[in-house]
């Protein structure tokens, strides 16, 4: 009956023609079932941020011959919103839990090239050199044009100690192979706890923590609260760095978020229909407040504006670094009745002073870029920087914030009398 219904859901406004059409593209296509594309289109068409024709969608089957070929025919403008299949999906849910086969390494579209977001500190991928910004052209000796993030994705996953040859396009550069082994990857979100003491850095005079955050996931909330409990006491401000941070969950920002924020609102969820919900902090902050700086660069992305977004907008931190990514919107994952699912995008975001920062980024409150690799590690060097590469007394970014914080905590001391 459900079938039935969906079909003439499909339909509906056409002809009966483009029915026989759709059967039979599924069944030259193989590996998707029509239930399968059926039960796609009516989620896009019911749980979509923005209404999506019906017909529109059977057309972009009929001519793309695939479920991810008829979203981007229909939604050519949202690289977020994707199918999963079975292999996709258990993938996406591994990832979450943060540990899987591979090389370590975050990936996106960028210009309709899959490229590396940021590498792992730690891991293969780290170690090979591969940069935030690095275009992957090939996956042992597949080209990826045309290719799907997800089918990328899973070729350069493997057994442990297996190799995988990357084709490397880096800015300004000729096009180089690099081969790395794969490893089992686990990856923490808070990869650097410091506590600086006085004079550590020219001008410091009052001691500092340090938390680098390069992920959220389900570990975040945990692996924060023993950062934030290893300086308390002991720091008189906090520089949280969230460079390179490709972002996470909705559910880790918002816990990362509530660790400083007293009251008030994190972030604004807006939905179909123009439907608004406001997450709010708790009643106060769940750590004492300290004077604080964020870092952020081109790279931090989705959670990462929202918590960097939430904490410039009501004033209780100030940003440091260059122009944040601009992802402002929420995906919802759902699971399909064949152990498939659908990842589509569901809402946008604003930051908590309402901001709508798709395709826009964060603006930092001072500006400070990053010189090229050459002139901060040597003329060998060449590409973009990766933050975690550069030795902290070298990083001008790093610098400029521990000058700001000082500042800060000044005149919070001034005021205390």
């Amino acid at each position: 009956m459900l079938l039935a219904t969906l079909v003439v859901l499909a339909i509906a406004g056409g002809a009966v023609l483009w029915s026989a059409q759709l059967g039979a593209q599924v069944d030259s296509a193989g590996g998707e079932s029509l239930r399968t594309v059926l039960e796609v289109i009516s989620l896009l068409k019911t749980q979509y941020i923005e209404d999506i024709d019906t017909m529109s969608l059977v057309a972009g089957y009929i001519e793309m011959g695939t479920i991810n070929g008829m979203i981007k025919a229909a939604i050519s403008d949202d690289p977020y919103t994707r199918y999963l299949d079975v292999k996709g999906f258990e993938q996406m849910q591994i990832d979450t839990h943060g540990e899987y086969g591979g090389i370590g390494i975050t990936v996106g579209i960028k210009d309709d090239v899959i490229t590396v977001v940021a590498p792992f500190e730690g891991t293969p991928g780290f170690e090979a050199g591969l940069r935030p910004g690095d275009q992957i052209i090939s996956i042992d000796g597949k080209s990826t044009e045309f290719m799907s993030l997800d089918e990328a994705v899973s070729l350069m996953r493997g057994p442990e100690g297996e190799p995988v040859v990357l084709g490397i396009r880096r800015r300004g550069g000729e096009p180089f192979e690099v081969t790395i082994v794969r490893r089992i990857i686990q990856v923490p979100s808070v990869t650097d706890v410091e506590l600086f003491e006085p004079w550590t850095f020219p001008d410091q005079a009052y001691s500092f923590g340090y938390i680098r955050l390069q992920r959220f996931s389900e570990k975040t909330n945990e692996e924060m609260e023993e950062a934030l409990r290893s300086l308390e006491g002991k720091a008189a401000g906090l520089i949280l760095d969230l460079r390179d941070n490709p972002g996470g969950t909705l559910n880790a920002a918002i816990d990362v978020a509530n660790k400083f924020l007293p009251d008030g609102p994190i972030v604004h969820i807006v939905g179909r229909n123009q439907r608004r919900q406001t997450i709010y902090a708790f009643p106060r902050g769940t750590h004492p407040p300290l004077p604080m700086v964020v870092l952020v660069n081109g790279y931090s992305a989705s959670a990462s504006e929202i918590v960097s977004g939430a904490l410039q907008d009501r004033g209780y931190a100030t940003l440091v670094g260059t122009t944040t990514f601009g992802k402002g919107l929420v995906q919802t994952v759902i699971p399909l009745r064949d152990g498939s699912a659908l990842s589509l995008t569901s809402a946008r975001y604003e930051t908590a002073g309402g901001r709508d920062i798709h395709k826009e980024g964060i603006v930092p409150d001072i500006i400070v870029e990053m010189p090229d690799a050459a002139e901060l590690l040597g003329e060998d060097a060449d590409g973009e920087v990766l933050v975690a590469t550069i030795p902290l007394e070298k990083d001008p970014q790093f610098l400029k914030a521990v000058e700001v914080l000082m500042e800060k905590v000044s005149r919070q001391v001034a005021a205390a009398g």
